[in-house]
């Protein structure tokens, strides 16, 4: 499930896009997707992904909380069972991260992760299971963010002059270190988006120097063609095998 984490926030990944009005990321939001994995041919329904955005205010300052949680479904929880929470509080207007949060508790393996954002520099810790606690501190680029707030900033740029076959490389932060990105922009396609109806998208494939993506324009997303860019359809192949994520329904958006 981290591979397919990885390809569902890199894959949403720009740089020099003309960046519109963050506001359009509105607190309350909730999005919530199947997954599916390709079993002896078939896709087959595992999990449910859900993403959704409130407003936090501290003594000091307001955050918009950003949270993504994945659940194997209770069926299939005696085969593997899945419980992931992937955190992130940013400025509401910028969407630039302050604090990154991973817990993640797959098969009875565990680990919490945190990240600190002092301008290009994050303090990390991480927790793994049966091991000591540890810390460090790392540089990361201007524009790199952590893959959650990264996943909300692309829906705050002007996709609309992209041009088929154009591609734009860039930099996340993932497992205490940077991974360039590289997205090419397949054109637009119709596609179903659960309880919104069938609607036009954008479409763009993710390619990216790791071993957690195979295949050429395999690993895809669609967002949708409007000032929204909700999240429709993500297609992945990762070296153990093929799947999907699939809205099935968003709401306060």
């Amino acid at each position: 499930m981290r591979r397919i984490l990885f390809v569902l926030f890199t894959v949403l990944i720009s740089g020099t896009f003309t960046t519109l009005n963050s506001q359009t990321i509105k607190s309350g939001e909730r999005l919530v997707f199947a997954g599916s994995y390709n079993m002896s041919g078939l896709m087959t329904q595992l999990a449910q992904v859900t993403m959704s955005t409130e407003t936090l205010a501290t003594s000091k300052n307001t955050y918009l909380h950003l949270s993504c949680e994945l659940s194997t479904y209770s069926k299939w929880d005696s085969f593997f069972k899945i419980r992931d929470i992937y955190e992130s509080y940013v400025n509401p207007q910028t969407l630039k991260p302050s604090l990154y949060k991973r817990s993640i508790d797959e098969g009875g393996w565990t680990k919490k992760e945190k990240y600190a954002f002092k301008g290009n520099t994050i303090n990390s810790t991480a927790k793994k299971k049966n091991r000591p606690e540890t810390q460090k501190t790392f540089t990361i680029g201007g524009s790199t963010q952590d893959v959650i707030s990264m996943f909300y900033k692309v829906r705050t740029m002007d996709l609309s002059k992209l041009k088929e076959g154009q591609t734009q490389t860039m930099m996340i932060v993932f497992d205490e270190k940077q991974i360039p990105v590289t997205l090419k922009f397949m054109g637009k396609e119709t596609v179903n988006a659960g309880n919104l109806g069938k609607k036009e998208c954008y479409k763009i494939s993710i390619g990216a120097k790791t071993d957690a993506l195979r295949g050429k324009d395999k690993n895809l997303i669609w967002l949708t063609a409007d000032a929204k860019k909700i999240p429709t359809l993500l297609k992945f192949s990762i070296p153990v095998g093929t799947g999907q994520l699939v809205l099935t329904s968003a709401s306060g958006i």
